[in-house]
């Protein structure tokens, strides 16, 4: 290469260097954009403190629904009533786990939970999850043993209306429940309000029970109920697939198509490699390895992954957190370092198991 080709090389990559810091910068006086660890962690804190207002707002209204209910059951000794009245107050109670789960989440990372303790939200789900499925176990059973043993409930308009209050109460609040888990990325909130919707069904049973045992039908209550059990079975089955693939570390693929054709879009990068994303708690992380040009110093390479980092950061949703490795390409004739690094990783390790089969 001459001296001449040479400089107009490095005079180029110097003037894309100085157009890619300048596209930077004026991309954030646009859009301002902080990713100092502070505000990740303020906006952390506040979509913990979401869900636990969430959970409070909840809770109450549930509580004050169970009670409403209890006085009905006293009076009317409708055992109907008394399962859904004990299936709101259990609903009340999975919000003890999530809470526990975000206020723990709120804790800093440790050498030991080096990725803090996001975690505690999926255990939290699982919790939820068998709690669905306690209820669905107990509607059956209320069920069946009214079938066995048919009896007449007293009151039936006060137990209608307490039924209607169960099912608008606990309607509300998975609605409630359900926006705000999406809005903050929690799996288990979501599956908190789809168990608060079960609940809303299972007051639907009583009040349909009560209409038949009004028209002289005694086997409507428990045949309805075992409908409802139905119902919540398929609750419970997208619940649980839910808090499954969030415990698999299971994304969105639309969210890694955003991620990749945000960063084939970043100056410098020439190709995307491995990208990974996964949830924790209700936050993502992501780790990705770009292509660079191999000509690069080190410090221009960073810039072009701070700049890869920004606009994963800019273009997925509740992303906080970016691990961007750059990766240099390879010369013309020039085997690839991480080919040749894999290549000697098995070299290495077919030696080693046959040391170990001679030496059996």
């Amino acid at each position: 290469m001459s001296e001449q080709h040479r400089h107009d090389h490095d005079h180029g990559h110097e003037q894309d260097g100085r157009l890619s810091r300048w596209r930077h910068r004026l991309s954030h006086v646009l859009v301002p954009h902080s990713h100092d660890a502070a505000d990740k962690t303020d906006h952390a804190l506040e979509s913990s403190a979401r869900g636990m207002r969430a959970l409070w707002v909840s809770l109450a209204v549930l509580g004050v629904t169970a009670l409403a209910q209890a006085v009905v059951v006293v009076v009317s000794g409708s055992v109907a009533l008394l399962g859904d009245t004990a299936h709101n107050a259990a609903d009340a109670l999975t919000a003890v786990p999530l809470g526990l789960a975000f206020l723990l989440g709120r804790r800093a990372a440790t050498r030991r939970f080096t990725y803090g303790y996001g975690r505690a939200e999926d255990l939290a789900g699982l919790v939820i999850v068998l709690t669905i499925a306690a209820s669905a176990a107990f509607a059956a059973w209320t069920a069946i043993d009214r079938l066995l043993n048919p009896r007449d409930v007293a009151y039936l308009p006060a137990v209608a209306t307490a039924a209607v209050v169960g099912f608008l109460g606990n309607e509300w609040v998975a609605r409630y429940r359900i926006r705000v888990g999406r809005q903050i990325g929690s799996a288990a909130l979501v599956a908190d309000g789809l168990h608060a919707r079960t609940d809303g069904f299972t007051s639907l049973a009583v009040l349909f029970g009560a209409g038949g045992a009004a028209l002289g039908w005694q086997a409507a209550d428990p045949v309805v109920g075992l409908l409802i059990t139905a119902a919540i079975l398929f609750v419970l089955r997208d619940a649980g697939r839910e808090v499954f693939r969030r415990i698999m570390d299971a994304v969105d693929p639309a969210l890694v198509d955003a991620a990749e054709g945000a960063l084939r879009e970043v100056p410098g990068v020439r190709a995307v490699g491995e990208l990974r994303l996964r949830w924790i708690g209700h936050r993502l992380r992501a780790e990705v390895a770009v292509e660079v040009d191999g000509e690069l110093s080190v410090r221009e390479a960073h810039e072009v992954a701070v700049a890869a980092e920004h606009a994963l950061l800019h273009a997925v949703p509740k992303l906080t957190a970016v691990l961007v490795h750059a990766d240099p390409a390879p010369a013309p004739g020039l085997a690839d370092p991480h080919a040749a690094l894999a290549h000697h990783a098995a070299r290495d390790g077919a030696s080693r198991h046959a040391v170990e089969a001679s030496a059996g």
